[in-house]
């Protein structure tokens, strides 16, 4: 019964969301790639950076 009630209760609850339409979907989608990409960039660039001085005192 426990199981029943949990799920009446999230039913309840997903009525009460509030979804995105599909602009806001795209603009939400297009921040979170971007925002992927730039840290994927700048950690490139810091790591490529450290290896260069390491390889300077190490070779």
């Amino acid at each position: 019964m426990k199981i029943i009630e949990f799920l009446k209760n999230v039913a309840r609850e997903m009525r009460k969301v509030t979804w995105p339409n599909r602009k806001e979907l795209v603009n939400y989608t297009i921040t979170v790639v971007v925002t992927v990409l730039f840290f994927a960039a700048f950690f490139f660039v810091v790591d490529l950076g450290i290896s260069s001085i390491l390889n300077l005192f190490f070779e």
